[in-house]
């Protein structure tokens, strides 16, 4: 059996959706085309299945693994497997599917750093829990030799793992050393190394006392602690690689006539491109032959698709709907729309990569203040009683009682409590900062389609039109995969409407679908296409022979608690905002529906970037909600960004905070939580301030030894735990 084979054998049963059989036979097969598809909308182990079932059972896969974190499904196949097939027959077991290019992305790199940690932090939890075992029999009244022996055994248990355990903080520390800075690692360090040494001396000398249980149990806490701020920064990857990845990494080019099939790598500026119905615009370019729609939703938010004919830009990203395309590339590369929204991505990553949270601006002013403190106890003890001994376990003392237990805990303590009830209420909150940054909001910048809206279109007047004529309508939209038809079939299907039997039903590019019905023509689709009149009103148009030409009108469904939760903001005092890529009168008429005052339609992905950057240069601190490839600058460029869980990988990645449901009304309750989570924080560093104002002076007094500065170091974490755990019961 070989190594792959075992290990699809080995892995849960959620991931080992293929059967045996198929694991056999791929062994036979020698894969030499690697695709990956994001698959943005699956969420369970049941998806896992249902798509790895599947494209097992397609033609041409030797096999199909997907990670659920990263919503990827990683394909083995022969090398005339076509990408756009697979990505279409994905979508017809009701997920959707983009085609990635695997060298662009790093985030599924081994995370060789957490596991790491993980392993250092497994470490230092045994040898804590054994040395804390051995400390109950002194502290019970162990004595003379006994309580020696235990104090030997505990320091043969806590050398060899704080010396593994400890190295994060000891090569972090060692760094800022090396350059004559100091770090919070260098007072950590300090306290564990000189625990050790006093409780070497102490026992060496038979002394009553040994620290070795606070040195490992402080190392547990801190790498706890680094453990979870790691996976909090590895689950925020980069936006700006995410939506590299989604450019099309194949294109099929016209040479003399003939196709072929080359990586972007080899297009040029002037190449002829094929693309056909279905596919993903690889470059910008002029539209030199065909007539079809273009889908530019991922891009500019426009819910409706519009018209392609020669002459017409393109831009690569866009989804071309209904007829074949031959392009002429006019950008290629990193010169394409796409790669330009990347790059003001990364730009927009990079600024608020500078802002500097609570803790840290804290921290700044406490690891020198730590150790002047710990030399001057030292140099003055030892000056007044010139007993080495009493003077390091003074310094020591100081140390311990001042280690930035309490400090490092008044911010994720209280963002840990916060982000457990807003998790309740149905946010995720991603980046450690986030709580922080929405507290300072004072405008709300709302995108319209899949944030204020479902995104999904539905029939104004289904009940108006004769049924006959609707299940006409049906006949002709139930073979079309355009927006429209798709809300005319669900329209029908909830009505109990049955599509009427149409033959030589044919997609007419850029028009609308015909067919003949009772010897009749019958046409849906445009309006000079039909005959009827077009108006504001997104519509189609329904010619039966010589009747009348019907109009079945459409709008985008509003989410069920837009109204209120936008009524709920404007009550709080703050400022909202619309800002849309669709028509003028589609975001008019929506902003007053809500009673939004300021919007803007027909943005562009750079505009919208660009207003939020403007809004902050005055001032402004802005929290974007967004959802789509042409809102992931906005997000990125917001002081704080929140997307929908529906929003598209990209757009979730650029975003602070995921909003986990359909209800809108848990981002006021994020923002009120947000501000009590700083008063929170400011509070617990008023109760670490006051803590090292006591206890600091008692230390340096000699009236605590470093087994009562652990006691209170501890207490004083424990202090702030429990105020931060007031704001998970608010």
């Amino acid at each position: 059996m070989t190594a792959a084979l075992r290990q699809s054998l080995s892995a849960c049963p959620a991931c080992t959706a293929t059967p045996l059989a198929d694991a056999v036979a791929a062994q036979t097969h020698v894969p030499e085309a690697s695709i990956t598809l994001s698959l943005p909308t699956i969420h369970c182990a049941a998806c896992i299945s249902k798509v790895e079932t599947g494209l097992n059972r397609h033609p041409g896969v030797v096999s199909a693994r997907v990670n659920l974190t990263l919503k990827r499904v990683q394909i083995e196949a022969t090398p005339n497997t076509s990408e756009e097939a697979l990505a279409a027959y994905v979508e017809t077991l009701g997920y959707e599917a983009h085609e990635l290019d695997a060298d662009a992305l790093s985030a599924t790199a081994t995370d060789k750093a957490g596991r790491e940690l993980l392993m250092r932090l497994a470490v230092a939890g045994f040898a804590s829990m054994n040395v804390m075992l051995l400390s109950v029999a002194v502290w019970s009244g162990a004595t003379d030799a006994t309580r020696d022996l235990f104090h030997w055994i505990s320091a043969a248990i806590s050398l060899p793992a704080i010396a593994f355990a400890g190295q994060p903080f000891f090569r972090n520390a060692w760094s800022a050393l090396r350059v004559r800075r100091l770090n919070m690692d260098v007072p950590i360090t300090l306290a564990i190394l000189l625990a050790l040494g006093t409780s070497l001396w102490e026992t060496a000398l038979s002394g009553h006392h040994a620290y070795f249980d606070a040195a490992l149990t402080l190392t547990f806490f801190l790498l706890a602690g680094r453990y979870l701020d790691h996976r909090t920064r590895a689950v925020a990857r980069s936006a700006a690689e995410e939506l590299t990845a989604l450019e099309v990494p194949r294109a099929t080019r016209l040479k003399d006539g003939v196709e072929e099939q080359v990586t972007l790598a080899e297009l040029s500026v002037g190449d002829l491109i094929l693309v056909r119905p279905g596919g993903r615009m690889p470059v910008d370019g002029i539209i030199a032959e065909g007539i079809s729609e273009l889908d530019r939703s991922l891009l500019t938010g426009e819910t409706l698709p519009v018209t392609a004919e020669p002459g017409q830009s393109v831009s690569a990203g866009e989804v071309n709907l209904t007829g074949p395309l031959t392009l002429r590339a006019s950008a290629v590369g990193r010169d394409t729309s796409l790669h330009r929204m990347a790059d003001l991505v990364a730009i927009a990553e990079s600024g608020r990569s500078r802002y500097t949270s609570l803790a840290e601006q804290a921290a700044k002013l406490y690891a020198p203040g730590v150790h002047i403190l710990s030399a001057l106890a030292f140099v003055g003890w030892y000056v007044a009683t010139f007993d080495m001994r009493t003077a390091l376990n003074i310094a020591a003392a100081v140390l311990i009682i001042t280690c930035p237990c309490a400090l490092g805990l008044a911010v994720p303590a209280v963002t840990t409590a916060a982000s457990g009830r807003l998790f309740r209420k149905g946010l995720l909150i991603k980046h450690e900062t986030a709580l922080e940054r929405l507290a300072e909001v004072d405008t709300i910048i709302f995108d319209k389609t899949g944030t204020l809206t479902t995104g999904a279109l539905e029939v104004l007047n289904a009940e108006s039109l004769p049924k006959k004529e609707f299940s006409l309508a049906m006949g002709l939209a139930q073979g079309s995969s355009h927006p429209l038809a798709k809300a005319i079939v669900t329209a029908g299907q909830s009505a109990g409407i049955r599509p009427a039997e149409l033959t030589g039903v044919e997609e007419v590019p850029g028009y609308g679908t015909r067919a003949h019905w009772n010897g009749q023509e019958v046409r849906l689709g445009r309006a000079h296409w039909t005959g009827g009149v077009p108006g504001d009103q997104t519509a189609t148009f329904l010619k039966a022979g010589d009747g009348p030409v019907r109009r079945i009108e459409f709008k985008d469904q509003l989410r069920p608690d837009a109204k209120d939760s936008i009524g709920a903001l404007h009550q709080a005092g703050y400022q909202i905002h619309l800002l849309s890529g669709d028509s003028t009168p589609a975001v008019q008429a929506l902003a007053g529906q809500l009673g939004i005052t300021q919007w803007d339609a027909e943005a562009l992905p750079a505009d919208k970037a660009h207003l939020v950057q403007s809004m902050a240069q005055k001032g402004q601190r802005v929290l974007m909600i967004g959802d789509g490839l042409n809102d992931t600058a906005a997000l990125r460029a917001a002081h704080v960004s929140i997307s929908p869980a529906s929003a598209l990988d990209a757009a979730r990645v650029a975003s602070d905070i995921v909003l986990l449901g359909s209800d809108l009304n848990p981002i006021s309750v994020a923002c009120t939580t947000a501000r009590a989570a700083t008063r929170r924080i400011r509070e617990n560093f008023a109760i670490a301030t006051l803590y090292n104002v006591i206890a600091v002076p008692l230390a340096i007094a000699g009236l605590a030894t470093p087994l009562i500065a652990a006691l209170a170091m501890s207490s004083s974490s424990i202090t702030v735990s429990l105020n931060a755990l007031r704001l998970k019961s608010r």
